[in-house]
């Protein structure tokens, strides 16, 4: 059992993302590698879904899934919402999900979002559009609609969509299968698939299915469930993610060129009601790529960062992964290319996490997931 203890500081060590702070409550658990410190930023939020910071200091972007986009300052003020965010479909699982910045955001300013969008017949998808922040963050210019998931299918489910732009600027979006779980494999359907677009929404021609009667050109990978994680690995520049399994099999993957990971036919994971997946065939087969990792029983994993920095040696090379259900952060260490260790950090507060990211500054950042949603900043001393 971690052991918690209250603590008060003004010290500049505790700076909030490199602008100083005043006195501040820091909660400390032991962990095996030394005491995880915890700063609440921010708290009031509502459903808060992802993150990416500002460069020079200037903050952070927050996602609120009823659909507001929110600057958070390094001293943890809470701006008004930002005008010009498209309208979203806030149903269920459904709302304002991700947020990116271009690779080239000190030039042109981009942020790009992803978000649930109703179609005509009252179903929903996944969208992903971007528009220009104005120099005083106040307002996302000219919002363009780039890309659609279609067909629509979700009622308000498993619309995943993380977004992770790679070294040579690839947009790479990691999609749900809107709970319809045969379309993960159907190669004409949006669903449950890795997509990968340039940044203004056209298909790259040496996508894998690119001029193949009857198969989506924007398609990189098949036979995902609910991606609801993806970060591109540091040491590697491969794109990871992770998807939730049903009961059980929540997924860690290496995402490769068209390649198929399985669902619904090969999965580690049952139905909810404790029977098998109708359509299973077995935990792998002939032509599937096997999960990295699993998680037999499901932790319900949203967002993940790698650890790259110098500040807490000690994380160095390490990925930190959020979980809804099992309320922690998850720890994995690595020895070559193998999982050997877990551990699961900050159980005791009780907290649904839904992302993570590394920040400028060495301290990870973690968006709880809660109607009163805080902004925790995590060190190790």
């Amino acid at each position: 059992m971690l052991q918690k203890t209250l603590l008060a500081s003004a010290c500049a060590g505790l700076a909030l993302y490199g602008m100083a702070a005043s006195a501040a409550t820091v909660t400390t658990y032991q962990s095996e590698l030394g005491q995880v410190t915890v700063t609440t930023v921010a708290e009031g939020l509502k459903y808060p879904w992802g993150l990416a910071f500002l460069p020079d200091n200037k903050g952070m972007l927050v996602t609120e899934k009823p659909g507001d986009l929110r600057v958070i300052s390094g001293e943890g003020k809470i701006s008004s919402p930002i005008s010009g965010v498209p309208q979203v479909w806030a149903k269920n699982q459904g709302g304002l999900l991700d947020v990116v910045l271009s690779p080239d955001f000190k030039a042109d300013r981009m942020v790009y979002l992803s978000y649930a969008e109703q179609g005509e017949d009252g179903k929903g998808g996944t969208a992903v559009g971007r528009g220009r922040l104005s120099e005083d963050l106040t307002h996302l210019e000219n919002f363009t609609t780039i890309f659609r998931q279609e067909p629509k299918l979700s009622v308000g489910n498993h619309f995943g969509s993380r977004l992770v732009f790679d070294r040579d600027g690839y947009l790479f979006i990691a999609l749900g299968e809107n709970n319809q779980r045969s379309t993960s494999q159907d190669l004409d359907k949006l669903q449950g698939k890795v997509v990968r677009i340039f940044p203004d929404g056209k298909i790259p021609k040496d996508n894998p299915f690119v001029g193949k009667k009857g198969v989506r050109p924007e398609i990189w990978s098949f036979g995902h469930r609910n991606q609801q994680g993806a970060a591109l690995n540091p040491w590697t520049g491969t794109l990871w993610t992770h998807e939730h399994g049903a009961k059980g099999g929540d997924e860690l993957n290496i995402i490769e060129r068209g390649a198929n990971y399985g669902w619904p036919l090969y999965t580690h994971g049952i139905n909810y009601s404790g029977e098998p997946i109708p359509e299973a065939k077995g935990k792998t087969g002939p032509g599937i790529t096997d999960p990295f990792h699993v998680w037999e029983k499901s932790p319900a994993i949203s967002g993940m960062a790698f650890y790259d920095n110098d500040k807490f040696k000690r994380w160095n090379h390490n990925l930190f992964i959020g979980a809804l259900a099992s309320e922690d952060l998850i720890r994995l260490q690595f020895e070559g290319d193998k999982v050997v260790h877990e551990e699961r950090l900050l159980g005791e507060r009780g907290e649904r996490i839904r992302d993570v990211r590394q920040g400028p500054d060495g301290y990870l950042y973690v968006l709880t997931d809660d109607d009163n949603g805080e902004l925790l900043k995590i060190g190790l001393e």
